[in-house]
């Protein structure tokens, strides 16, 4: 680990060699970016040995300081694991280059010709947390966008964000890109984060990927315009007219399948007219799978081994195997819960009633309304997107999961042939 002095010194030369590398980015083709995305992908695999043995040791630090279960699966890289990450930077590549597109063109009456073009952000700096996978899927995103980036990974998954760093930078050295494009942090000492977040000098943009506390610590220090994902309290609305086996099927999908991510399931709704047959079935399921219930007075009645919820469970994003459970009087009622209670990250309803799916879609204010499936399909590589840089809870400047083309902002591009304004 790199003992660093001046911490605000380092910053800065962090923020000027992003600014640098930004610069000479813009003027690089697409397919340019692309080979170096491809390099980089094999070079992953390439140092897949010594990307499992750094996270070794980021592993067993992790034991040692108690970390949660749903922490330690997130942080831990195994051979599969490397190998979906090398494959997610690949199917970055593969995507049309954002960067250039023309978004809407038209010529005016006077002849001037108007073009909105996608551009560059510029420097992005990403702050984050345990999940090490975020190294290589910002790095893919950013660079396919046309953006240098900085990465400040958490302490947990230190040693393996600077191994897979280290795996870009020789990539896009060989390619005869800056390697400055792609920066790593190289310190834990959370004193840099405040410093990096006055830099509005030479970054544009941060993303904050973590917990609330994080976010909100980030967005009340920078000077710079954040990105923020906030928590996923994500619901499942199990409507009057569902199919009941396709019911369990979601309701455990959403919440067991991998209950420590922002896209599970943390509150399931019933609608009051199957909730007598449903809420022992499902509840029953899940309870029997070691996850613990807490439901509101008619779900108690009906699954003897839920426990009292309380008000702040409603508004809880859990990310472990514990799950908020309401039997609701009707779609209107469910709509109530989630907008007052939600996150506005994902939420889903499960019901054979076109005209309810349409209604739920249209009045839940949520970055994602899935229809019928798991609320786990909120994801970047799910959509088609490659990877993600995170599922931005915001309304603006993106919402839900970011891919590169969410990287991208726009300038008007006017040519005329010697108008003059009179």
């Amino acid at each position: 680990m790199t003992q660093i002095q001046d911490l605000a010194d380092y910053a800065t030369t962090l923020g000027r060699n992003a600014r640098k590398a930004s610069a000479a980015l813009v003027r690089t083709g697409g397919q340019l970016r692309t080979q170096a995305l491809l390099r980089m992908a094999a070079a992953i695999r390439e140092q897949s040995a010594t990307l499992q043995a750094a996270n070794q040791k980021d592993l067993s630090a992790a034991t040692a300081n108690n970390l949660s279960a749903a922490m330690i699966d997130r942080l831990t890289l195994d051979g599969a694991r490397v190998e979906k990450i090398a494959a997610a930077v690949e199917e970055v590549a593969a995507q049309a280059d954002p960067v250039g597109e023309v978004v809407t063109g038209y010529v005016r009456p006077n002849g001037l010709r108007i073009q909105k073009v996608r551009v560059p952000l510029g420097v992005v700096a990403i702050i984050y947390e345990a999940r090490p996978n975020v190294t290589s899927d910002a790095a893919a995103l950013c660079l396919k966008s046309g953006n240098a980036c900085i990465l400040r990974g958490g302490k947990e998954s230190f040693h393996t964000n600077i191994a897979i760093g280290s795996a870009i930078s020789s990539a896009l050295s060989s390619v005869g890109l800056d390697p400055n494009a792609v920066q790593l942090v190289e310190t834990t000492d959370r004193a840099l984060v405040p410093a990096l977040l006055k830099l509005d000098e030479y970054i544009d943009v941060v993303i904050p990927r973590g917990g609330e506390s994080l976010i909100r610590a980030v967005v009340k220090e920078s000077t710079i315009p954040v990105i923020k994902h906030y928590t996923g309290n994500c619901h499942v609305y199990v409507h009057s007219r569902c199919d009941h086996a396709m019911a369990e099927s979601i309701v455990l999908n959403a919440k067991l399948q991998r209950p420590g991510v922002c896209n599970a399931a943390e509150t399931i709704l019933f609608d009051a007219a199957v909730a007598g047959e449903l809420v022992p079935r499902i509840g029953g399921k899940l309870v029997e799978a070691g996850c613990e219930v807490r439901g509101c007075e008619k779900t108690r009645a009906l699954l003897p081994a839920a426990k009292a919820a309380t008000e702040d469970d409603w508004r809880t994003e859990y990310l472990d195997r514990i799950v908020a459970m309401r039997v609701v009087d009707g779609l209107e009622a469910a709509v109530e819960h989630i907008n007052r209670y939600g996150s506005r990250h994902t939420d889903a309803i499960l019901t054979a009633d076109l005209a309810a799916a349409e209604a739920f879609a249209q009045a839940v204010d949520a970055a994602s309304v899935m229809v019928n499936c798991s609320t786990r399909f909120s994801d970047g590589g799910e959509y088609g997107l490659g990877a993600e840089i995170g599922i931005s809870t915001d309304k603006l400047h993106a919402r839900g999961p970011m891919g590169a083309a969410d990287l991208t902002t726009y300038k008007y591009v006017v040519t005329g042939s010697g108008q003059i304004r009179t």
